[in-house]
């Protein structure tokens, strides 16, 4: 008489057993590490935690990139250089300056309190590298409802590179990094928090890129109550004339703070981006271009500000790039978004 058997399948009791029930490997041993969150990355939690209030709602359209891609290879056949998220800062600026009710910021529940900027301060989200770990910086680019398109890629230009580590501009983010996390938190909040200093310190809206990806288009959160989604250009068949052509397209998504402004304000934001870049150059005032000769043809007599902005410590969970040839953008620096 054959011994009893079990009256069903026994459970496994081994990693190893495990790995076999599975299908994976019956020689697998070894236990899953536990650790902290690299101390490069803290900010980020530190963002993520500050950001817990924002009440995101989310658009997005398509854009006609050929007078931008024109404007682009004409300025590169002159020895200029531009990358495309600089002209989606300096349409983006251009378009904020005319509605001040979303180029602003707000804080507080039971009591909120809205800031209203008098400029607009464009932050540029980046993926770089910090003491050998990836880590996501941004870079403010102030003033721009009167810089042109040089000054714009000057401060881009200005933190090229894609490791950080040596960068005096990061000092300050090191030593919030060294705090203990419930004190870097806090000091994190002192920084982002104050209404008045809110756009030096993380800009008035964000524009974050990966089109160096094959990402047609995404939506993140930037802190800021207007935040861009760049994805890559690409060509795809468009109507015109009421005729299939090709053309090169751009998905631009926007995400805005429902708290601070409503769906139609945000939608003529981002149409009067779409227009802005589809038109490029025809809605921006003489001389807002490039100074090697693209200038626009129309608009009000605005002079070009400087771009002078540091790099801000900032996440908002893309890897953010330039998506420019080889996606050489800004660095890492100092104040927290």
């Amino acid at each position: 008489m054959s011994s009893a058997q079990p009256a069903g399948p026994t459970r496994p009791t081994t990693a190893a057993a495990t790995d076999t029930a599975t299908g994976g490997s019956a020689t697998a041993t070894g236990t899953a590490e536990v650790v902290p969150p690299a101390r490069q990355r803290r900010h980020t939690l530190y963002f993520l935690d500050e950001i817990r209030s924002f009440a995101p709602v989310h658009l997005d359209t398509e854009v006609d990139m050929t007078a931008v891609l024109a404007h682009r290879a004409a300025a590169r056949a002159d020895g200029t250089r531009y990358s495309l998220v600089s002209y989606v800062l300096l349409t983006a600026g251009r378009v904020l300056a005319r509605h001040p009710e979303a180029n602003a910021a707000i804080r507080g529940r039971l009591r909120p309190r809205v800031a209203r900027y008098p400029s607009v301060a464009g932050k540029l989200v980046l993926d770089r590298r910090l003491d050998g770990r990836r880590v996501v910086l941004a870079t403010v680019v102030p003033d721009l409802d009167r810089a042109d398109l040089d000054t714009v890629q000057q401060q881009i230009d200005r933190h090229r590179g894609e490791d950080a580590s040596a960068r005096p501009e990061v000092a300050p983010l090191r030593r919030l990094h060294r705090l203990h996390p419930a004190l870097g938190l806090l000091a994190y909040r002192a920084t982002v928090r104050p209404l008045r200093a809110r756009a030096g310190r993380i800009g008035t809206f964000a524009v974050s890129s990966l089109g160096h990806a094959p990402v047609d288009g995404f939506h993140s959160v930037g802190g800021t109550t207007i935040t861009l989604g760049v994805g890559r250009v690409v060509d795809r068949v468009v109507a015109r004339d009421g005729r299939p052509a090709v053309a090169p397209v751009l998905r631009l998504n926007l995400t805005f703070d429902h708290r601070v402004v409503d769906g139609a304000e945000a939608a003529e934001v981002l149409g009067g981006i779409k227009q802005a870049l589809e038109e490029f150059p025809v809605h921006l005032p003489p001389g807002a271009t490039s100074s090697a000769g693209l200038t626009a043809d129309g608009g009000t007599d605005d002079t070009a500000g400087t771009a002078g902005g540091d790099v801000t410590a900032a996440t908002d969970g893309s890897a953010a790039t330039d998506d420019s040839d080889a996606a050489d953008a800004p660095g890492p620096a100092v104040t927290a978004r």
